[in-house]
């Protein structure tokens, strides 16, 4: 079958033929439609250090996927053959104690599809049939490809209640993008979204935002806090992973609001505890993946209620053969999300 491949350690990816993945008794296999491009496809495909450290060539690639189910084992349950679906990328272990007490997506031995086994840059995916998630018919495919880095943004949006809300969105990545629009569906009073570059303020603003503030230009702290009668954002979720949107977090948060943090910062960060945390009394919350499988049903039926039209984030929808296009468009930052057509 067609997939791209890391091949070998270095820059670079590869469109080549692999061999079908074998089959297990409680797995499924599903043939992919379509695949979006993460960020985390682009550190691999420039090998940076982080990936010269994870990444265990020869590797196919991709998390972000749907398609339909062609084949399940014999002892899989709950799908069929014909079933359109996406899937959790993150395969956990099941029996420890993280897992049986609900916080199955902070397991120790999870395993990720594109990044520690097999993944979805390719015609066909086999992984187990507990991570596969049925999408309705109201959820176009295109949409349906991107439920991993959508449930990111679900997962940090939600996990506090922001409805009649002041919400902050520090950073505007697909990640970010699709943060103000549930923030918006989710009946956030204010949604304010901070980032430098105009095109994804522009799709901030189609996506709902109330206010879009560059953060390099001016003082977009005291510009919150002049919205919020000196108070701060209650809800401010940190998606950007730059030192300065980690610090503007802290003080975009009003006291005892609560700060979201999902973007990965390449070093440490100093911040100030004592001024910007402590004697705030903030609640931090470090996200992590999506919780399984309380984030799946979230996104499935705001999506397939209409409540929520991710469509302005998906700016490139390209062939298989044209995922150079699609990092290209990333790397310049002219793209939002990237959505391969796979089959």
């Amino acid at each position: 079958m067609k997939a791209i491949v890391k091949s070998g350690a270095g820059p670079g990816l590869e469109i080549t033929d692999v061999p079908e993945p074998d089959l297990g008794p409680h797995q499924v296999r599903i043939g992919v439609r379509r695949a979006g491009i993460c960020g985390t496809d682009l550190h691999i495909y420039e090998w940076d250090q982080w990936s010269r450290g994870r990444i265990d060539p020869p590797l196919v690639l991709g998390h972000e996927f749907m398609g339909e189910v062609v084949e399940t084992g014999a002892l899989a349950e709950g799908v069929a053959v014909g079933d359109r679906v996406s899937g959790e990328g993150h395969v956990v272990c099941g029996h420890c104690e993280y897992c049986r007490t609900g916080d199955g997506h902070v397991c120790r031995n999870t395993s990720i599809i594109g990044i520690d086994r097999p993944g979805a840059f390719a015609e066909q995916l086999v992984m187990p049939a507990s991570n596969v998630v049925p999408i309705p018919d109201a959820i176009p495919d295109e949409q349906a490809a991107v439920f991993d880095p959508l449930g990111n943004a679900f997962h940090t949006v939600l996990h506090t209640d922001v409805s009649g809300k002041v919400v902050a969105v520090v950073g505007c990545g697909p990640i970010g993008l699709f943060s103000v629009g549930i923030a918006r569906a989710a009946g956030a009073r204010t949604v304010v979204a901070l980032e430098p570059m105009p095109e994804r303020r522009r799709i901030a603003e189609e996506m709902g935002a109330d206010r879009v503030l560059d953060p390099t230009s001016g003082d977009a702290v005291a510009e919150v806090k002049e919205m919020t009668d000196g108070y701060g954002a209650d809800v401010v979720c940190e998606m950007s992973g730059h030192p300065d949107g980690v610090r503007n977090a802290f003080r975009l948060a009003r006291n005892a609001g609560h700060v979201q943090l999902l973007g990965l910062p390449e070093d440490d960060v100093e911040v100030n505890l004592a001024d910007d945390v402590i004697f705030k009394g903030l609640n931090v919350y470090g996200v992590i993946g999506r919780r399984m499988y309380e984030t799946w049903l979230e996104m499935r039926d705001f999506l397939s209620a209409g409540l929520l039209d991710i469509s302005p984030v998906i700016t490139h929808r390209l062939p298989l053969e044209d995922f150079e296009e699609g990092i290209e468009a990333m790397k310049s930052g002219e793209a939002a999300k990237v959505v391969l057509d796979v089959g």
